[in-house]
């Protein structure tokens, strides 16, 4: 049976650090539409349509804006979705991740 000390030690040993978080950031362009700006916010970041409505307009007057933050696998499989999502209906809707 393990004393005190060696069992504080061994759990001392197995924290791990949280993972390391990154942004993922809306980019405007000429083409996109703010409709679909406001669905792809609502679909793949769980915004309700005033919320997405906020991000898209500080998308449109400061040319970005961060609709998340996430560990690196979960922000490139964000950023993966609205590159697809935007391609297959035919929008340049740039989209990309960002260490924080």
């Amino acid at each position: 049976m393990a004393t005190k000390q060696e069992s504080t030690s061994l759990l001392e040993r197995s924290k791990s650090k949280p993972p390391k978080l990154y942004k993922v950031v809306v980019y405007n362009d000429d083409y996109t539409t703010m409709d679909f700006v406001i669905e792809v916010l609502q679909t793949f970041f769980a915004m309700n349509r005033e919320r997405a409505t906020q991000v898209m307009l500080k998308v449109h007057q400061e040319g970005s804006a961060i609709c998340g933050i996430y560990p690196k696998d979960i922000a490139e499989t964000k950023v993966a979705q609205v590159s697809e999502f935007a391609k297959q209906h035919g929008h340049p809707l740039r989209c990309e991740l960002e260490e924080s």
